[in-house]
């Protein structure tokens, strides 16, 4: 009896695997043989010079809307390429998941910063609607590309990598769970638990994302400063370009060994900020510091690929703890980063992942002005300088769970592969 089920879950996993593997030749996300491959220059002005009429997605079906995705992946269009010619100064990445109230916000503040117009603000999205098209689409003071995250739960409604009938309950013990014969009753996380497909999907867009951005997009081709990432709840100041060129000159000049920049952290500046506003820190990277408005080079973005197999199968639903377990165990040396300690993001989102209740957005486009209030003085400081250096070192944590299942590793593992 026990050598069926051991034969049944491994038929399983060969089928998924299976599946997995035809689902990304298909999106060709992954696939790029050599005779479609392309000047890269030729690649990037196609993309650039196209109008600002944006691909539309389709939202009679799953299957059709997975289509239009795929082929908003493949166009790429560029929103106000026309008005805003040449290389971008500035790459932002958005990763946008279903909350328009504090998009909209985001956008505000983007549109109130300083040299925007130099900006290119890609918006990666894992959920679709036409209402979070429609607020991206509107924008007309910077360059606007938009991805799709084609394995998002929403095109996949009744199968991995979203919620299968056939899937163990999250809570089912696994004894249970394997007499009973549920796909991966074999392979709970740490803490017994069993996938969740909305908590999974969030590490894996940001995965995907990281390797899209600077391997697919084709206006990245020949781009050689940071990418900085934000989230969909993240606001920021005025003076976020002056900031960040301040910073990055810093780091070419004095801390050449800086693999990160962090130009936001979670304390909500307060009275003090001018005494903070310009003053960096350098330090060991820590998901609960430094994961706001985190800065990514190319060259650190290999390394990081180099760590594919380590990030796809550490038991961690989270990206950024993840991250933190890769910091100076599979990359040799801990990531060092140069964090502004007076930040440059808030945060403003009330609502997300883990807190369901009592979400006022109203509540945070009050919050902000109030706090732009404080720190309107404290902005666009002359010069930078460095008040501390401390001990870049491993920065141990216990792993959070919730990343068990053998799907989830080989999805991941395979953004980075070209099969």
């Amino acid at each position: 009896m026990r050598f069926r089920m051991v034969r049944r879950n491994a038929l399983a996993l060969l089928f998924v695997t299976f599946v997995i593997g035809t689902l990304l030749f298909s999106t060709r996300v992954l696939v790029v043989s050599d005779s479609e491959t392309i000047n890269s220059n030729s690649f990037k002005d196609s993309h650039v010079s196209q109008s600002d009429e944006m691909l539309k997605l389709n939202f009679a079906s799953p299957s059709e809307l997975a289509d239009s995705v795929l082929n908003a992946d493949y166009q790429q269009f560029v929103l106000n390429a026309d008005r805003f010619p040449g290389d971008p100064q500035l790459v932002l990445v958005v990763q946008v998941h279903n909350r328009p109230e504090y998009l909209r916000l985001l956008i505000k503040s983007l549109e109130s910063a300083a040299e925007v117009h130099g900006f290119l603000v890609i918006f990666s999205h894992d959920y679709f609607t036409e209402e979070i098209n429609s607020i991206v689409q509107g924008i007309t003071f910077c360059k606007v590309i938009q991805i799709y995250f084609p394995f998002s739960t929403q095109l996949f409604p009744n199968s991995f990598p979203g919620p299968d009938p056939k899937d163990c309950p999250r809570d089912t013990p696994k004894e249970e769970a394997l007499r009973s014969g549920c796909l991966n009753a074999a392979h709970p996380d740490s803490y017994g638990h069993y996938r969740e497909p909305a908590i999974t999907q969030t590490k894996h867009h940001w995965w995907w994302k990281m390797h899209f951005v600077w391997e697919r997009v084709g206006a990245m081709q020949g781009y050689h400063g940071f990418a900085v990432f934000l989230e969909e709840d993240h606001y920021v100041l005025p003076d976020f370009y002056h900031h960040y060129k301040a910073m990055a000159d810093y780091h070419a000049a004095s801390c050449p060994d800086c693999d990160v920049l962090a130009l936001g952290n979670h304390k909500v500046p307060d009275a003090g900020f001018s005494s903070l506003s310009n003053q960096l820190l350098t330090t060991s990277w820590m998901s609960a510091k430094h994961n706001m408005g985190l800065a990514v080079s190319r060259e650190v973005y290999y390394k990081l690929m180099g760590c594919n197999e380590e990030f796809c199968t550490y038991d961690d639903y989270n990206w950024d703890w993840t991250l933190q377990h890769l910091s100076g165990t599979c990359i040799s040396r801990p990531l060092k980063v140069l964090a502004a300690l007076g930040s440059r993001v808030l945060h403003t989102g009330d609502c997300g992942l883990h807190q369901k209740e009592q979400c006022r957005p109203e509540w945070a486009g009050q919050k902000v002005e109030e706090t732009l209030q404080r720190v309107k003085d404290g902005l666009f400081p002359g010069s930078l300088v460095l008040s501390a250096a401390e001990a870049v070192e491993p920065q141990p944590h216990v792993k959070n769970g919730g990343w068990g299942d053998l799907r989830d590793h080989t999805l991941c593992k395979n953004y980075a592969r070209r099969l």
